[in-house]
């Protein structure tokens, strides 16, 4: 199955993505990820002001499959959080990439995205070839 992947993305093997305007970035994850989960039923976000540091845990998302890590694929400060993901978690399913996002972060260190994938190392990653 063949997924949408904004060419505007950047992209993480842990199924993060990453919108950067300015100093402020955009997170969420993919629809290969939203798939694979299956039903959504719960979404566990950082707090707003919490610091986050690329790779560490900073919630949870929770499906009738299972319950994922949200790991931040980025150092900065939390500035906002969906509050219409964590009261409606199915929006993840039908619109990841807009209204669907998870976080916003004031990025610390924008040269930390040079270790994301493109969209066609993303695809290749969860659709092969």
């Amino acid at each position: 199955m063949s997924f949408e992947y904004p060419e505007t993305l950047k992209y993480f093997d842990s199924h993060e993505y990453v919108h950067l305007e300015g100093d402020t970035a955009t997170i969420g994850i993919t629809a290969y990820a939203v798939d694979q989960l299956g039903d959504i039923v719960f979404v566990e976000l950082p707090e707003v002001d919490e610091q986050l540091t690329k790779g560490e845990t900073c919630g949870n998302i929770e499906s009738v499959k299972a319950v994922e890590d949200l790991y931040a694929p980025i150092t900065g400060k939390v500035v906002e959080c969906n509050a219409a993901v964590i009261e409606t978690p199915e929006m993840l399913a039908e619109d990841p990439y807009q209204a669907g996002w998870l976080m916003k972060i004031q990025v610390s260190d924008p040269t930390e995205l040079k270790d994301s994938l493109s969209v066609g190392d993303y695809r290749t990653l969860v659709e092969g070839s």
